[in-house]
């Protein structure tokens, strides 16, 4: 089961984790973002503690939908120092989506090795 994450605890858990935090945006209603839910929590386990994962209820979180300019669930963004260095949020199935969270896995399976993601810019959250 993945942490679940709200506005209170979004800058704790995400914005000042010491290590990578894959966010699953989602809503209850969202059929697609319960079928990820599976490739999801493979990914917790393979990646191990390089990178946390949680999950953020869109509906019930406005301001951050808004302050991440959520157009589509689900929609994943990885944060690294409390910047978007991924996102994720059209997908063209299964393997599109596991390859995808394959290249997160091993960029971050050896932190002293990695190259430093790119952060993506966007108008950031305060609570």
């Amino acid at each position: 089961m993945l942490l679940s994450v709200n506005e209170r605890t979004f800058t704790q858990e995400v914005l000042k984790s010491p290590i990578p935090v894959l966010v699953h945006f989602s809503a209850p209603w969202c059929g697609l973002c319960r079928m990820i839910s599976p490739q999801l929590i493979r990914f917790q386990a393979k990646c191990g503690q390089n990178v946390k994962l949680v999950s953020i209820n869109a509906d019930d979180n406005f301001k951050l939908a808004h302050s991440y300019q959520l157009t589509t669930l689900p929609t994943l963004i990885l944060f690294e120092d409390g910047l978007i260095a991924y996102r994720l949020d059209r997908f063209q199935g299964r393997d599109d989506l596991s390859a995808a969270l394959d290249s997160i896995c091993l960029g971050y399976a050896d932190r002293s090795k990695r190259q430093r993601l790119e952060p993506i810019e966007y108008q950031s959250y305060s609570a």
